[in-house]
């Protein structure tokens, strides 16, 4: 049974899931801004029996009930409940909407985080632990056997294209050589909110100035008419 997922019965009847939310939600976002851009540009569609699918994620419709309403008020979409923490929202999940989790037919993220790369994602900044070559070697398997599953290369030219994608971007950074790192082909470009305002800002500002300088320039031109006129008309009239 995996490490990060077991079904407990108990004795009421009842399922106690242990799948770990933290490297599940890190799985689901490396998955998303580190293969699903390349995946959506070669328009190939993931078979449903490949654990990358995103129906397969098990906290797939909770994570999508969730409103990060501000900085200190997440609400659930089931009940509408308002939480201050997301942690505190998880929990919620757990203690009162865990009979909504699809048991059957999802999976656990969180046992593919080996392959994945989640702890890089989860502890980004922080010094790389020792590797460990028989735990590299077991993700390495684990990798590929993802990229055989998600990508056959008998599948075709796409297929065959991704399959060496995954290869290069998630599997070849298993090793304990230290020559290749995880990603290594790149993510999702992420829009700046604050880089768009402060280009909108910009012209703005650049509109005005220039509309400024019109009106400046227009009033110089009409004042040097009238100054004209005063001119000639002072001529006209000079005593004899």
């Amino acid at each position: 049974m995996s490490l990060f997922r077991t079904l407990q019965q108990e004795q009421d009847g009842n399922h106690q899931i242990h799948c770990s939310r933290e490297r599940s939600r890190a799985a689901q976002k490396i998955i998303q801004e580190y293969l699903m851009p390349f995946v959506e540009r070669e328009k190939y569609q993931i078979s449903r029996s490949c654990k990358l699918h995103p129906d397969n994620n098990l906290y797939r419709d909770q994570e999508q009930h969730k409103s990060h309403i501000n900085i200190n008020e997440w609400q659930c979409g089931y009940c509408k409940k308002i939480f201050y923490e997301e942690k505190n929202l998880d929990q919620h999940f757990d203690n009162r909407h865990s009979n909504l989790l699809n048991l059957n037919q999802s999976q656990c993220l969180a046992d593919l985080c080996g392959a994945l790369h989640c702890d890089t994602e989860i502890n980004s900044g922080l010094k790389k632990s020792k590797c460990n070559p028989a735990a590299a070697a077991r993700n390495k398997h684990l990798c590929e056997s993802l990229a055989d599953c998600c990508f056959p290369v008998n599948k075709g030219p796409a297929a065959s294209r991704l399959h060496e994608f995954f290869l290069h971007q998630f599997c070849d950074a298993h090793s304990c050589t230290g020559s290749r790192k995880p990603f290594s082909r790149g993510r999702r470009k992420k829009t700046n909110v604050f880089y768009i305002i402060a280009s909108i800002l910009l012209l703005m500002l650049l509109l005005l100035y220039y509309l400024y300088i019109y009106l400046y320039q227009r009033g110089m031109n009409k004042g040097t008419q009238v100054l004209r006129r005063i001119s000639q008309t002072g001529r006209k009239k000079k005593p004899s």
